[in-house]
């Protein structure tokens, strides 16, 4: 091997952008969709709340006054960006950007609106078909995420959300009904976004009500455990659709550093990494990892399986593992002694190196570098980084420029790091920077949390003309995805 550095990244790499469709189509109501999970998320004032997580804690009372709530005004992703009536102006502006791939999710509420329908919804269906038109005009690849905390609200009223089994045959149906509609037009698949949200935010990520069972941990991995049957069902039926179809999982992954050397704190950040890592070990190898079953014990939970489970989830394993990366987390068994920050779902003590944002995301551009090499040396498949960006307010200046400087700072020294373990010889499909274009903040709910290249005239309230414009990032990355990561100054 010589010695000159690597200066692209390897040929047919997949550069673009992501989106939910929860946070930027809006259209709630539109043309035959039912509600989802994300409908019931109203907007709260930084005033109203004292850390983020309990913006995503959705109670029974949170429900009925979602429910009871016919419009759009105070649930920004009830309304978005208008994506759904958009998005050819917004896929334009993506083949500019020279997107190789654009990850979005189908709205699972627009194709089945109660979820256990017993025909799909044709409207629904059509609309992912013009996108997936549209998107291939421009020559960009679609990678769908089925289930993007989309879930049909009727299916948490009615069967208690991911908890109930019957839920699995109902995520099936709708998995082979789109993989069947769309087999021509996508090729890239991911069966549920960040999958380990059901465990640290079970209303998010498994339509469970905490509110309504009596030990919200097993529940969550009660209903954990049913989506992994489901994935595995999802991925099977896929390849005998089309077999050429890649189908990965996802997950929020979130490396834990131990606080000090105090081996008490090392081993507690082993024990955090662990619990992160089982979701992929469940999918990428097919089976619960043994440390989990001292967890189980240790935390009360009985896991209702069936016969089948063990061998559907040994035989139905990923082709690609996904993840998304925005910060890293430290590990104590002595917190108290630390201040503490936290995103959006969850918090942690300070690291002293680190930076922080205005929302408490620790930045660390080299977490990500590891990230991928500890993946990589732990399944030795394709990584793909579907989720990573800055999330900061930006400011129109008087000549209508976006000067976004901190977030091409962010985006160079992350892809600096992907291209590092791309070196050290990790296999990397692609980066998908969140998000393409600003939309809803997951967390808040907020327009002024803002993660796009593309701006959105927009504010908080849902006032604003909704036109785009291109940040100066716009043009950095643009840059970027045309010289393979060569030219990132």
């Amino acid at each position: 091997m010589g010695d000159d550095k690597m200066t692209t990244f390897p040929h047919g790499f997949l550069w673009g952008g992501a989106i939910a469709a929860n946070q930027a189509e809006g259209a709630f109501d539109a043309d035959g969709k039912g509600l989802s999970t994300a409908d019931m998320v109203p907007y709260y004032k930084k005033k109203d709340y004292t850390n983020l997580k309990e913006l995503m804690h959705v109670t029974s009372e949170t429900i009925e006054r979602g429910m009871q709530h016919a419009s759009a005004e105070g649930y920004p992703k009830r309304y978005g960006i208008d994506f759904y009536h958009r998005f050819k102006e917004d896929i334009a502006l993506f083949g500019e950007l020279g997107f190789k791939v654009f990850r979005m999710s189908i709205n699972w509420s627009r194709i089945f609106p109660n979820g256990d329908d017993a025909e799909p919804n044709e409207k629904g269906l059509q609309f992912y078909d013009d996108m997936f038109d549209e998107m291939h005009k421009y020559d960009i690849e679609p990678l769908v995420t089925l289930s993007h905390y989309e879930m049909p609200m009727s299916l948490v009223l009615n069967y208690g959300g991911w908890r109930n089994r019957a839920v699995i045959a109902f995520y099936e149906k709708y998995a082979e009904t789109v993989m069947t509609r769309y087999k021509d037009k996508v090729k890239y698949w991911l069966t549920f976004n960040e999958i380990n949200t059901t465990v640290i935010e079970p209303f998010t990520g498994g339509g469970v009500v905490e509110d309504t069972v009596d030990n919200i941990r097993e529940a969550s991995y009660q209903a954990l455990h049913h989506q992994f049957v489901a994935s595995s069902l999802a991925t099977r039926k896929g390849r005998e659709i089309n077999p050429e179809f890649r189908i990965g999982c996802m997950l929020a992954r979130m490396i834990h550093y131990p606080a000090t050397s105090d081996p008490e704190d090392v081993l507690q950040a082993q024990i955090d990494n662990q619990l992160n890592l089982m979701h992929t070990d469940v999918q990428a190898r097919g089976s619960y990892p043994p440390f989990m079953k001292r967890y189980f014990a240790d935390n009360h939970i009985q896991l209702v399986t069936e016969p089948g489970d063990e061998l559907l989830l040994r035989e139905n394993t990923v082709d690609f593992i996904s993840f998304s990366y925005y910060t890293s987390l430290i590990s104590t068994v002595t917190p108290e002694k630390y201040g503490v920050t936290g995103g959006n779902l969850f918090s942690t003590v300070k690291n002293p190196n680190l930076k922080i944002t205005e929302w408490g995301w620790q930045l660390d551009p080299v977490g990500l570098r590891i990230v991928l090499k500890e993946l990589y040396d732990r399944y030795q498949l394709p990584l793909f980084v579907v989720e990573n960006g800055l999330g900061a307010k930006d400011k129109v200046e008087e000549d209508g420029s976006i000067q976004d400087d901190y977030r091409i700072d962010y985006l160079r020294k992350h892809i600096t790091q992907v291209k590092e373990a791309v070196l050290d010889g990790v296999e990397v499909m692609g980066y998908t920077a969140w998000g393409a274009i600003d939309i809803i903040s997951a967390s808040t709910s907020e327009m002024s949390k803002r993660y796009g290249v593309i701006y959105v005239d927009q504010d908080d309230d849902g006032n604003g003309t909704l036109d785009r414009k291109k940040k100066k990032s716009f043009y950095w990355y643009q840059k970027a995805i045309a010289s393979n990561g060569a030219d990132l100054e």
